[in-house]
């Protein structure tokens, strides 16, 4: 039984406890009853009281019952901000590659019996041709042309490859043989002067 109704029970009893003293006075003492008498016509009137009382105090306790607590919902957890992924560190700068030597002129292809020639001269540049006698600007170009920029080139030559020049330089056909060319770009080549260089 719960406090409330407990209350409610001990409120109706005081009440019908005193409607029955009030009856009980007024039947015996102003009506004369007998004690008995009494007793009974007060009891009608407490009982009554007491059941009308006690059903006011049950449906008044039903309806002021207090509705059960709504529970509010839980607050939902505050996003945990997620740590910034630390930077990675730049990769460090590879070094440049130094720069490869430029690849000496590739020898063109010769033509049957025709001494090897380059596409160009060496880093260091041509050598002066026109140290050599016998060579002057335009044979020099044309020597060129054929792929001839330096002195050990022309001291390398063989006997036929002095013929085959000396048969297909156009225009000075034989000089290659005549002003002894190989002896002299021999000596050029190794540092030296000849009697014409040094004029020259």
């Amino acid at each position: 039984m719960s406090r409330h109704t407990q209350g409610s029970l001990a409120i109706v009893g005081a009440i019908a406890a005193a409607i029955f003293l009030v009856a009980f006075v007024a039947m015996y003492v102003l009506s004369d009853y007998s004690i008995s008498a009494a007793v009974f016509l007060a009891v009608l009137p407490a009982v009554a009281a007491s059941v009308v009382l006690y059903r006011g105090f049950a449906d008044g306790s039903q309806g002021l019952s207090p509705a059960a607590p709504v529970s509010a919902p839980a607050p939902a957890p505050a996003p945990v901000a997620e740590a910034a992924p630390e930077p990675e560190p730049a990769p460090e700068p590879e070094p440049e590659p130094a720069p490869e030597p430029a690849p000496a002129p590739a020898p063109v292809a010769a033509a049957e019996g025709k001494p090897a020639g380059m596409e160009g001269p060496r880093d260091g540049g041509a050598d002066d041709l026109k140290k050599i006698k016998g060579v002057g600007p335009k044979l020099e170009k044309l020597l060129n042309s054929m792929g001839y920029w330096h002195f050990d080139q022309i001291a390398g030559w063989s006997e036929s490859d002095v013929a085959w020049v000396d048969e297909n330089l156009e225009g000075f056909k034989g000089r290659v043989s005549r002003d002894e060319w190989v002896a002299q770009a021999g000596i050029l080549a190794g540092g030296g002067e000849t009697e014409f260089s040094k004029r020259a």
